[in-house]
This record gives C-alpha cells, sequence and structure tokens, in this order.
C-alpha cells in the first residue's frame, strides 16, 4: 500500500544551503550497475553483480541509497555472503564540513557508521566495523561510471588491505 512516502521522502536536487558540498555526492546520483569481487588475504574469493540507486532525499538535505548483491536480475543465484540489500544514509554536518553517512542491511543486520568528505576527486568514508578501521572509497568517478573500493585496516595498523572492489556503470534511464 502507497501511503505517499517516497513521494515526500525524494528530493528533486540538493537544498540550496548544502551549497558547493552538494558537489560530493552528486556525481553518483543515479542507478548503477556493475562487478563486484570480493577478497580475503589479498586473494580474490568470490564475485557477484550489483545495483546501487543514489538519491536525494529529506528535502535536498541528505542522499540516501541502496545497494543490493546479487543485483535484483541475479538473486536467485545468490552466494553465501554475498547476499546484501541494504541502505545508507547520508546528512552533512556544516560544523565538521563532512557527511554523517549511516550504512543499515537489515538482512546481515549490519550497521556501520562513517564520515565522508572529498580527497581530490574522489570520496572517501571512514568508520569502524567489529571495532577496526575501514575505509569505503569512490574513484575514477566519471560521468558514466566509478569505482568503489572496501578496505580494512590491517593488524598491523598501518596497511590497509582491499575487501571488497566494484567496477560500476551507470544505467540509462
Amino acid at each position: 500500500m502507497d501511503h505517499g512516502l517516497i513521494d515526500i521522502l525524494a528530493a528533486k536536487g540538493p537544498h540550496p544551503s548544502l551549497g558547493t558540498h552538494s558537489n560530493t555526492y552528486a556525481r553518483v546520483i543515479g542507478s548503477w550497475i556493475g562487478e563486484l569481487s570480493r577478497y580475503q588475504d589479498g586473494k580474490g574469493v568470490a564475485s557477484a553483480s550489483v545495483e546501487a540507486n543514489f538519491g536525494w532525499v529529506l528535502d535536498g538535505r541528505a542522499v540516501q541509497d541502496v545497494w543490493i548483491t546479487p543485483a535484483r536480475a541475479d538473486r536467485q543465484s545468490s552466494d553465501a555472503g554475498l547476499n546484501w540489500y541494504g541502505s545508507t544514509l547520508r546528512v552533512f554536518d556544516p560544523a565538521t564540513g563532512a557527511w554523517n553517512t549511516v550504512w543499515t542491511d537489515p538482512m546481515s543486520q549490519l550497521r556501520i557508521e562513517l564520515v565522508g568528505r572529498c580527497r581530490g576527486d574522489d570520496i572517501v568514508q571512514i568508520g569502524t566495523r567489529g571495532g577496526r578501521p575501514i575505509r569505503w572509497t569512490f574513484s575514477e568517478i566519471k560521468l558514466g561510471s566509478f569505482a568503489w573500493h572496501g578496505e580494512i585496516l590491517s593488524f598491523d595498523g598501518v596497511t590497509w588491505a582491499l575487501e571488497v572492489e566494484i567496477k560500476f556503470r551507470r544505467v540509462q534511464a
């Protein structure tokens, strides 16, 4: 039953109060499909299709997305450990100049808080999972493609280990 939630939640664009900070995630607004590679100890251990959909929400003051792995078209062939269906909400904090980010996946009961900022042309989000630092990076952002890397800080406290890499391409409306 539709109670108009989507119409109330969705926004046509960023709120003017965000100014140039809206450019951080504006580049990835839209629908994307891609291929995910998961790594363990530096070796590829699994792959799957993935889809992600980003949009402005809450009067344009936030960016929300939904990440689905495997992509909906491939969900019948789900591989254990690669069954994600979650959402991220990103809200800009003018006091810190950063985006407070919360990823929630009700299937795995995973909830991760991160702080996102531009670093050069990339978007870097830093947080923790299970008490260990993680880094999620959007890079190589172009009109029709981008890469996403999920890394965890190794136990040496210096080296970042790649856990997930995704190559996305934009889905044309």
